[in-house]
């Protein structure tokens, strides 16, 4: 199956670009991420703590993903909305790099970052429109190759961003970051995809794409399995936030090998992608992201009871396997959750992941009494709520009485 998504993606002009944009969008994101504390500390000259609030300007993302997600279901091409996000964005980082003061930043991401994000995310549901028009058994590994453009593009990504904004600045940084922003649609220029119409019920689901299941039950379930990923992810914020801080203060390793660490989960994630998906037709894709989450409670609990670097290695590698299953599965199993909007659906999912990060920092000012690494047993606790939650989903939607079969998740 997967040599056949392979095919398929590389004979279609339209999967390539999709391809290629997402890797220039993945470089853009994960290049200027990780310097926003930075550039809040050293360019804007504010705390710590004022950097940390600058995360909760994410609770604006769910909302402007249900917004974009409904407008796309009225477009007759939905790639429309992805280039003009892509405008957006470019404006906000814009914005961003001539910032006069710390409240631009806050304004900037809620207005323009979190319409950009929505509108960037537009592009898998266009993806679904071309797969719902020519269904195939390799639905899920098509879906999936294309997410893994991304996820490469998070590989690069933080090497050049602290490349750049060692040698221009983080200022100058932005700027680039806008530029790539912008440079995105350009892979998409003169590609169109109609939008497929709304359908009362999900489709059947392909040969060879796993177990069938009841049709789903409409937005509900697509909300829960939503919140429930966002739970699953909100400890990667301590994981970006505590794990340099812990290697350097109390294991006392280099700068070199607090890198690898922290690479390791991209590198292993782009990897275990297609695994992922393979599994997933095979056994069927929301099992195997329960499987995915649990691995991730196993990551956390590496994390909170590691006393060697080794440990941390172990979780990383842990944390790419949840990382690979709700990337390369997450979006397809919202669009087959709610098929009568995939737009909706697809905006719904991942902005709820966006908005994990804030999750992710109210669970570590929860569990920071407890210190370092035990801080990670909190989000261990929610990883595990998020796994059995998963579980009695997937049991519910394959109990679902049904008159008719319904798409694969």
């Amino acid at each position: 199956m997967r040599e056949r998504a392979l095919r398929v993606v590389w004979r279609s002009r339209f999967y390539r670009s999709c391809m290629l944009a997402l890797v220039i969008s993945g470089i853009a994101v994960s290049s200027s991420s990780p310097q926003i504390a930075l550039f809040f500390v050293q360019d804007l000259h504010s705390s710590l703590a004022v950097a940390g609030v600058y995360y909760l300007t994410n609770v604006a993302a769910p909302v402007a993903g249900f917004l974009v997600g409904r407008y796309s279901d009225r477009v007759p091409d939905r790639l429309r909305i992805y280039r003009l996000g892509a405008v957006v964005g470019a404006a906000g980082w814009l914005a961003m790099a001539l910032s006069p003061g710390v409240w631009t930043p806050f304004v900037v991401s809620v207005l323009a970052l979190s319409v950009a994000s929505a509108c960037s995310g537009q592009v898998y549901a266009a993806v679904r429109d071309e797969l719902s028009r020519e269904p195939g058994a390799a639905d899920t590994g098509v879906l999936s190759t294309i997410r893994m453009a991304f996820t490469a593009g998070w590989v690069v990504g933080p090497v050049v961003g602290s490349a750049v904004a060692h040698v221009l600045g983080i200022r100058l940084l932005f700027v680039v970051v806008a530029g790539l922003t912008l440079a995105q649609a350009a892979p998409l220029v003169g590609v169109s995809v109609r939008r497929e119409r709304s359908r009362a019920a999900a489709p059947v689901a392909a040969p060879g794409e796993g177990r069938a299941i009841p049709r789903p039950r409409g937005r509900a379930s697509l909300v829960l399995f939503s919140v429930l990923c966002m739970l699953a992810l909100s400890g990667d914020t301590l994981k970006f936030a505590f794990l340099p801080v812990y290697m350097d203060e109390q294991l006392h390793v280099s700068a070199v090998l607090r890198g690898a660490v922290i690479a390791t989960q991209p590198v292993f994630e782009l990897m275990l992608i297609p695994v992922a998906s393979v599994c997933a037709a095979r056994f069927g894709a929301m099992r195997v992201l329960v499987v995915g989450s649990a691995f991730g409670v196993g990551a956390h609990l590496c994390y909170a009871l590691s006393t060697s670097v080794a440990g941390l290695f172990a979780g990383q590698v842990l944390m790419s396997l949840l990382w690979a299953c709700i990337a390369g599965l997450g979006v397809t199993i919202a669009q087959r959750l709610h098929p009568q909007g995939v737009g909706l659906a697809t905006s719904t999912f991942l902005s709820t992941t966006v908005f994990a990060s804030t999750l992710g920092g109210l669970v570590g000012a929860l569990g920071a009494p407890l210190g370092l690494p035990h801080v990670f047993l909190i989000p261990a606790a929610v990883s595990a709520v998020a796994c059995a939650g998963l579980a009695l989903l997937s049991l519910r939607l394959a109990r679902a009485p049904s008159p008719s079969r319904a798409a694969e998740v």
